[in-house]
């Protein structure tokens, strides 16, 4: 079953980040068959303790397994390096439910 990583990011230096963080790891998300479902700014908080003015981006997998092996690759730990100082970032795993019987 899918899975997505539900990132929330306030960026501090948006040249770098997308010169830097931005790409290397778009190119992990797609070694490990990841697709972007979102990806911008202009979010609006409805209720609760969003970010306002943060960007969301939201990354399906094929399940959690994968998802988590992109976590944990270390071309991805390289390239989460380079986000550092740039960006804040919060990052959620959501697995899809298994099918009901």
């Amino acid at each position: 079953m899918a899975a997505w990583l539900i990132v929330t990011v306030v960026l501090h230096d948006r040249a770098a980040f997308m010169s830097g963080y931005s790409p290397a790891a778009a190119k992990v998300v797609e070694r490990f068959g990841g697709r972007f479902i979102v990806r911008g700014g202009g979010t609006e908080v409805l209720e609760g303790d969003g970010v306002p003015g943060s960007s969301q981006i939201v990354i399906e997998f094929p399940d959690a397994a994968t998802a988590r092996a992109f976590w944990d690759d270390p071309e991805y730990r390289a390239a989460k390096a380079l986000r550092e100082g740039v960006c804040d970032m919060s990052v959620v795993l959501v697995a899809a439910p298994p099918p009901a019987a």
